[in-house]
């Protein structure tokens, strides 16, 4: 496996640290640029299991609105991501919506709830 060097932004504080990361495959060989041990850490898991934080919409029947916010309860895997945004269009829910009720439990089988970030009342009939 080759050698690369690579630059990454750490975004596990609001610092935003450009790392300069040579690593060969999932091996990290040296990291500079960091202001904390968070970096490191950070880009260990970005090598092995990236993740990020999942934010879109549910359509919603018989509510205020059409659409209520939901995110993902905790970082999902990467590669997975559009597979999880096509699950999600598929998804629609009946308002009363409270916040932080689980709209898709247990997404595509990772043990990740998406959940609402807002209550929804119903609309005027």
């Amino acid at each position: 496996m080759p050698v690369i060097t690579e630059n990454i932004i750490c975004i596990t504080c609001p610092m935003g640290c450009t790392l300069q990361v040579t690593h060969e495959g999932s091996t990290i060989l040296n990291v500079e640029g960091n202001n904390c041990a968070r970096g490191i850490a950070y880009v260990q898991r970005e090598l092995t299991d990236p993740r990020r934080m999942v934010a879109t919409t549910v359509r919603v029947s018989g509510g205020l609105h059409p659409l209520v916010p939901v995110y993902t309860k905790e970082p999902f895997p990467k590669p997975r991501i559009s597979e999880l945004l096509e699950a999600i269009r598929t998804v629609q829910i009946e308002a009363p919506v409270k916040m932080e009720q689980v709209v898709l439990a247990d997404a595509l089988g990772t043990g990740i709830d998406v959940i609402a970030s807002r209550d929804m009342p119903r609309g005027a009939t």
